[in-house]
């Protein structure tokens, strides 16, 4: 099994390491949403030719992506199975009592699976090409304006930043506890699916107390270093907003308008 690499910064010093974090997260946002607007092959085309242009200027290897999101394609192929037999309309050419396909369904399902992919893709780009703290500091100025009503901004920021770190640490946890299990003669992929849920119970305790572990020294690291809230503490590097950071926002909305004139081809 792959590793999971959202989460995971990887260095580097390309075009897209180099935009301001906070440009990042917007451009990421406005992108789950332009995605929606796709509804035909030109506009998943489109889509696609920028997703992969995006992981160019990145300077990180496409096939790197590919392996790092193969834990999640079942779970991305399970979504899109139910989409593609329980969507209704169209003239069906196969029915067994709820369950049904037809040509709008499994395009459908095509559509859902390309769509699951590119949000994916630009969402782990983000992650990869930014730090834990440019995330963690860049969250925190997004959630400025919630301080008005007495939100705590920069504890959520921390805790959200500490939570996207997590996926990849659990997820080599669960790759460690697996092999050891696999060495006492477990087989995970053999047998009825009844045995196979009862051979992944073994790996829940200890993923539970490996994950209270590395939580408890994570909050001994930071009470030893003098954390005690984000009152009163500055900053050594400062966010910095440059032109490149305006025109990438400026290309998202560009893309907006392209797909929408695509939508009535």
């Amino acid at each position: 099994m792959g590793k999971l690499i959202i989460g995971r910064y990887l260095p580097g010093d390309s075009l897209i390491h180099h935009l301001d974090p906070r440009g990042k997260f917007v451009g990421t946002f406005l992108f789950v949403l332009i995605v929606f607007l796709a509804n035909n092959w030109e506009t998943y085309l489109l889509l696609t030719a920028f997703v992969l242009l995006a992981v160019k200027l990145s300077g990180i290897s496409l096939k790197f992506f590919i392996k790092g999101i193969r834990p999640m394609i079942y779970l991305i192929l399970f979504t899109v199975l139910l989409q593609m037999f329980f969507t209704p309309g169209g003239d069906p050419f196969w029915q067994w009592g709820i369950f049904s396909l037809s040509k709008l369904s499994i395009l459908n399902g095509l559509f859902i699976f390309i769509r699951f992919l590119l949000i994916i893709f630009i969402s782990t780009l983000l992650t990869v090409t930014t730090t834990p703290l440019q995330m963690s500091d860049a969250m925190e100025y997004l959630l400025k304006p919630l301080r008005i009503v007495h939100f705590p901004v920069d504890e959520v920021a921390l805790m959200l930043s500490i939570a996207l770190q997590f996926i990849p640490l659990l997820s080599d946890e669960t790759t460690k506890i697996m092999n050891a299990q696999r060495a006492r003669g477990v087989d995970f992929g053999e047998g009825s699916l009844i045995n196979q849920i009862k051979a992944v119970v073994p790996i829940l305790i200890p993923l539970f107390v490996s994950s209270f572990n590395i939580a408890y020294d994570l909050s001994v690291a930071m009470e030893s270093r003098g954390y005690h809230g984000s009152e009163g503490r500055s900053k050594y590097r400062q966010l910095q907003w440059q032109a490149a950071d305006t025109w990438m926002l400026v290309v998202f909305g560009l893309l907006a308008a392209c797909l929408i004139g695509l939508r009535s081809y």
